[in-house]
């Protein structure tokens, strides 16, 4: 295929097992998004990729070609570190030019290919400056610019956003797409980030434990988290758990938790068990005055968060739940009640954390 094969991919330092057999493929021209909690093995997957990696075991093949006992100067692969790896001793221009005088291209296309990178990436006016005078964001788009402008057959691009502030941060979630798209590499991205990972991957996988707990499309890991920890993860807010056991009903299973009374319709595996109701805070509802079915509850605290109110509530029993709503709300220590929309619900394994109930929304049941 063309684009990057890894296989059984594993990774150990001293007892703990970092990578337990890692298998991935990406496309040419697409992006695929490696999503995780910090400490997950996501630097260390791509530097065993890139070949730097000494102790790392099994197959890379890079457009059809097995490069696993390749040295990383022949693998044709870009990277931009995450702590940035610039050559102390060169301009912010030099370091980005260096993979090209390296191949010995002529110093005009060179100086065109600099600018145009630099512009994009807001650093034209530091290329002169050494590393030492640039700011953290300009030192990792130094090195973004770097692994791009190389044109690699794969790029591997570790959290390249995480310094840069919040306004350039946002414009390059819509510009990096299209660039990378350009580039035609097969790309992998790594971020802590879920908006990140849902605005810039074609795909998502999702690190855990040493393996891939979860890949696809963005929108579906949202949605479909395949256990408690993918929906921990990829939510912020994050996710609502509470403790249940499932009960069998006509047509499905009935749930008490935290005082909510859901019928889903649901598979049968849930009977009797020990489980958690996911409801994600922004499926769940919050009036000032009584609604059918509601959970009367307190508000504790409200925060914004972009266009919405994050709000803590406690219910009488002193279950706290995490709601996120659009409108205003009641101030802090205002009496409210909560709905959960059962279409939306969730739930998993208490034990194994396994996804056992899809939402009924996600699976086409009408609203």
């Amino acid at each position: 295929m063309s684009g990057l094969a890894i296989a059984d991919i594993r990774a150990q330092f001293g007892r703990n097992e970092v990578l337990r057999g890692i298998d991935l493929a990406v496309a040419a021209g697409e992006t695929l998004v490696l999503f995780g909690p910090s400490g997950a093995g996501k630097t260390v997957l791509l530097r065993a990729i890139a070949g730097l990696e000494p102790g790392a075991t099994g197959r890379v093949v890079i457009d059809g070609e097995d490069v696993s006992t390749h040295g990383p100067e022949s693998r044709n692969v870009g990277m931009a570190f995450q702590n940035f790896a610039l050559y102390p001793h060169l301009s912010a221009r030099e370091n980005i030019a260096s993979p090209l005088r390296a191949r010995g291209v002529s110093a005009g296309e060179i100086d065109a290919r600099v600018g145009a990178i630099a512009r994009l990436l807001r650093i034209a006016h530091v290329l002169s400056h050494p590393p030492r005078a640039l700011s953290n964001g300009q030192k990792q788009r130094t090195a973004l610019a770097r692994a791009l402008i190389a044109e690699p057959r794969i790029l591997l691009l570790d959290d390249p956003l995480r310094n840069v502030d919040a306004k350039l941060r946002y414009e390059m979630r819509l510009e990096l797409p299209r660039l990378l798209r350009e580039s035609n590499a097969a790309t992998i991205y790594v971020t802590q980030d879920y908006r990140e990972a849902m605005a810039l991957g074609d795909r998502v996988a999702v690190l855990q434990n040493g393996v891939i707990a979860q890949c696809g499309a963005a929108d579906a890991v949202y949605d479909l988290p395949a256990n408690r920890e993918v929906a921990r993860l990829f939510g912020d807010p994050p996710i609502n758990l509470l403790p249940c056991r499932p009960q069998a009903a006509a047509g499905g299973i009935d749930i008490e938790a935290a005082g909510f009374r859901l019928h889903l319709g649901a598979r049968e595996e849930a009977t009797g068990k020990d489980c958690l109701l996911g409801l994600r805070p922004e499926t769940l509802s919050l009036s000032d005055h009584p609604i059918a079915g509601g959970v009367a509850a307190d508000i504790v605290a409200i925060t914004p968060l972009h266009e919405r109110q994050v709000v803590l509530t406690r219910t009488a029993a002193g279950e706290e739940l995490v709601v996120s709503v659009a409108h205003d709300v009641p101030k802090a220590g205002s009496h409210v009640w909560l709905l959960a929309d059962p279409r939306a619900a969730l739930v998993f394994e208490a034990s194994a954390g396994k996804l056992i109930q899809a939402p009924m929304a996600i699976r086409g049941c009408a609203a």
